[in-house]
């Protein structure tokens, strides 16, 4: 008999896991949902429909017979392209260049690889503010990292709350790393760039700065704090091609920060993320043509929230915006028979939706100062008639039992 025992030989802080969860893990996709629950941009990518349907020549070099070859472990040319798109001028007179990159599988992988490169394991910690993005405090369990939490303050703003996180680098030991989520996820708002300032400007702290900005293309111009990397030796602003681009399915993420940390997360990463196809279908995607359309997606996705901002009040039972309006979603309180926000129905509106009506939200009703919330992607405008119908009857059914 093997002597090979799991719970012995694995590390405890990896067998204490609860693997991601999606809302798709509960109800299956027979290819007739609504799905307005993972934030994707449902115009879909900015490549041309030729190369979808396998027809016609334009659009990205997918070189195929040269798929025998490793890709290229550097990516310079598809630096350049994002480092154009991020060069504004309005942060900063700056340049911003490939030394100030590292591109990697999603944000994912640029979440761990700083936890990697500047946390020892079993002694330092990272610093979050809830409601936020879950898989900072699951590559922090992973990497055997303590967690700190210091929450927004209340909705509607879902600020950060400067004193607090000051008082907190200040006092409390170990802290090597603090991530912002702007626009936020699950809250929308776009975090104020003056208070990501104090913070950079903290007297003694020894850490690093990370803003993720993964939906900061469905926020006001020039929103984006990029280029300002330029300024602060530690500062790191995490970008995806997932949201606005239409492109998660590439994994493809960035992290702009100063070269000597580029440096040191180039040198971590594993030889060849980046698979040629993925080289290949981003930089069309960042070149004029795919901008063009990803730029016209963006604006009929703006309107379609415009619209669900306007129209969702009108329907019985959902109460306020609980967040803001800077990114591709929407976080809005569902109400009991009272009028108060009460998970209680906001679970079960959520469930009756993708049960009976084929349309799939997110429940947020568990995160911090989002009681009662469904956050819901905004959709196409076909989309967003069906979710806004099926919203409606849920609502009805759900107060009527």
């Amino acid at each position: 008999m093997s002597p090979f025992n799991l719970e012995t030989c694995a590390r405890p802080n990896i067998l204490a896991l609860e693997p991601y969860r999606c809302a798709r893990d509960d109800y299956k996709d027979d290819g007739t949902n609504i799905l307005l629950d993972a934030n994707e941009n449902a115009y879909g990518p900015p490549v041309p429909q030729n190369l979808a349907t396998g027809s016609g020549s334009s659009g990205p070099e997918l070189d195929l017979l040269g798929l025998h070859r490793y890709p290229d472990p550097h990516q310079r040319d598809l630096k350049q392209l994002l480092c154009s798109l991020r060069t504004t001028h309005a942060h900063t007179s700056k340049l911003l260049t490939p030394e100030n990159l590292c591109v990697g599988v999603g944000s994912d992988e640029a979440i761990d690889a700083l936890l990697r490169c500047f946390c020892v394991p079993g002694r330092d910690r990272i610093l979050v503010c809830p409601p936020t993005y879950g898989m900072y405090s699951v590559s922090a369990q992973v990497n055997d990292v303590g967690l700190v939490k210091v929450p927004l303050l209340p909705a509607p703003s879902f600020a950060i709350d400067v004193p607090r996180v000051l008082e907190t680098l200040s006092t409390e030991p170990n802290i090597k790393i603090i991530y912002l989520c702007s626009p936020g996820n699950p809250t929308g708002s776009l975090l104020a760039k003056e208070d990501i300032q104090k913070v950079l400007e903290h007297p003694t702290w020894n850490g690093v700065v990370v803003v993720d900005e993964a939906y900061i293309d469905f926020a006001p111009e020039s929103a984006s704090l990029a280029e300002w990397v330029n300024e602060w030796p530690n500062l790191v602003v995490m970008q995806t091609l997932s949201k606005a681009f239409g492109l998660a399915g590439i994994r493809l993420g960035a992290a702009f920060t100063s070269p000597p940390i580029a440096r040191l997360l180039n040198s971590l990463k594993a030889p060849y993320n980046i698979s040629s196809p993925t080289s290949a279908l981003a930089s069309y995607a960042l070149g004029p043509d795919g901008l063009k359309v990803m730029r016209a997606n963006k604006e009929r996705l703006i309107q379609q929230r415009e619209r669900l901002v306007a129209e969702l009040p009108q329907i019985p039972g959902v109460g306020k915006l609980a967040g803001g309006e800077s990114s591709n979603f929407l976080l809005y309180e569902m109400l009991d028979k009272e009028g108060k926000p009460s998970n209680e129905t906001a679970l079960k509106v959520y469930q009756k939706l993708a049960e009976t009506k084929g349309v799939v939200v997110r429940f947020r009703g568990k995160e911090h100062g989002c009681e009662g919330c469904l956050r819901i992607t905004v959709g196409t405008e076909e989309e967003v008639t069906r979710c806004l119908g099926a919203l409606r009857e849920a609502l009805k059914e759900v107060g009527g039992e």
